[in-house]
């Protein structure tokens, strides 16, 4: 215990407190997002912004997939370990499993250079340079959120999120004023996004630097915390090294959860980017996939606003099951899905009103938006984000490979919907499908959690 548990003397900041923090970066980032696009869309013709749009989907389907697993697991594993006392948290692990992802990435995208540049990005090279560079570079970057996250920097985890999208959008701007010209330059802001980002590191680390300081410096001037050591050990010190040791990650465990939350990567990945593939990949109107992402950006920018939400929420709750149980674990979750519903409702009673004009004048395209099916995507994002929630409960609870099944269940649901020419429109195939297919992952995530509560509830 000695300095690690002095250490939890310290006030840290409520989960209601660093959400609202962290969600005022990430609704900003949202905005900047969406401005991003928007910019894009006018600045580019038809053919040029579609290209950015697939070059963000590739790059954000791939870091998703092999860079947030490890921003999860560093979150749990370091916010398990600060509820339990302890300051000191081993980096090799993680920083093992994450090299590894990225060197398997580039590997990958050397070996389909030829692939990638003839058939995604028609035939421009640089536009495969920045989505190797931006995604090595997000390796990182993903790596900090983690780290911020587990130790709940929530304000810095903020300013990163927020300095990326700044940053992505000034190379947007800088082709309106005249500064530079083309799709390059606007792409650029993609791969330069993810460097700007580290730059809240240093902070972080001086802020965890005093605070260790404070904690070892507290725990030399209280002797009584060395008696409650000596009585937890039992007889000799080997019982809290040893405790210690067990509670390490080992590799074969961080593999382990990273293999399988990167399953349910792949699955949400599929949910936001496999509509725009397949009908880029199947429709005759080469700019239909542009609306179709567009579509999409409904969901996307809160699904980032409520990433706020759930990166506070998995180490708060891996902190209530550590040390208060299921009575505040089940209502952190009741409130969060109580104001996820509440905000869906907002969206979609939006969309339903103005939505075909909002859409017609942020991206500049003739295109008639059907309102019933954009407020349909509202109610999806809706689901979307109460699994996202539930999602978090499970991975808490160390329940990462049945959420993984239910979400891979909803992906491949989708898939086939899409490639099935139920609905003969593609874009009003999209919002049904979407919509549906979350709805189901949201049910089945709902079964999971209800499972796993009552059984929890029984316990002695």
């Amino acid at each position: 215990m000695s300095a690690s548990r002095a250490s939890t003397g310290r006030p840290t900041r409520s989960y209601g407190s660093g959400a609202r923090i962290l969600s005022i970066g990430i609704a900003s980032t949202g905005l900047l997002t969406f401005a991003y696009f928007s910019l894009t869309s006018h600045l580019l013709n038809a053919f040029q912004a579609k290209r950015i749009d697939l070059l963000w989907s590739v790059m954000f389907v791939t870091i998703s997939v092999i860079y947030r697993p490890i921003e999860q697991l560093l979150s749990r594993t370091i916010a398990e370990r600060r509820a339990r006392g302890h300051v000191e948290h081993s980096m090799r692990v993680p920083i093992a499993i994450q090299g590894s992802f990225a060197l398997i990435f580039l590997a990958l995208a050397l070996a389909l250079h030829g692939e990638l540049v003839k058939h995604v990005f028609d035939n421009y090279n640089g536009l495969y340079v920045v989505l190797v560079v931006g995604t090595l570079a997000y390796a990182a970057s993903y790596f900090a959120r983690g780290w911020l996250a587990g130790h709940q920097y929530f304000a810095l985890y903020g300013g990163l999120v927020l300095m990326e999208a700044a940053s992505r959008i000034c190379f947007a701007l800088a082709v309106v004023l005249g500064l530079a010209h083309g799709q390059l330059a606007v792409a650029l802001g993609i791969a330069a996004a993810p460097f700007v980002s580290l730059l809240v590191v240093p902070w972080a680390f001086a802020r965890h630097s005093a605070e260790r300081h404070d904690a070892q410096e507290r725990a030399h001037g209280a002797q009584e915390i060395e008696d409650v050591d000596a009585a937890l050990a039992g007889p000799g010190a080997e019982g809290v090294q040893e405790a210690v040791a067990a509670e390490e990650l080992s590799l074969q465990r961080g593999s382990n959860f990273a293999v399988v939350v990167s399953g349910i990567m792949v699955a949400e990945q599929i949910l936001l980017n496999a509509a725009v593939l397949t009908v880029d990949a199947t429709s005759t109107d080469r700019a239909l996939a542009g609306v179709v992402f567009n579509v999409l950006l409904i969901a996307r920018a809160p699904l980032q606003l409520f990433q706020a939400i759930q990166t506070s929420l998995l180490p708060h709750l891996t902190g209530l099951e550590a040390t208060e149980g299921h009575d505040a674990f089940r209502r952190a979750i009741r409130l969060t899905v109580l104001a996820i519903a509440a905000f869906a409702l907002a969206v979609s009673v939006g969309l339903l009103a103005v939505g075909p004009f909002v859409m017609s004048k942020v991206f500049g395209q003739i295109f008639p938006y059907n309102r019933f099916g954009l407020a349909i995507i509202g109610l999806g994002m809706g689901f979307h984000l109460v699994s996202g929630a539930l999602n978090q409960a499970a991975l808490a609870r160390d329940h990462a490979r049945a959420a993984a099944a239910c979400w891979l269940v909803s992906a491949l649901a989708f898939v086939v919907w899409m490639v099935i020419p139920v609905i003969h429109g593609q874009v009003w195939r999209t919002e049904v499908g979407y919509a549906g297919a979350t709805a189901l992952l949201a049910v089945l995530l709902t079964l999971l959690y209800r499972r796993d509560s009552s059984s929890r509830a029984v316990l002695p």
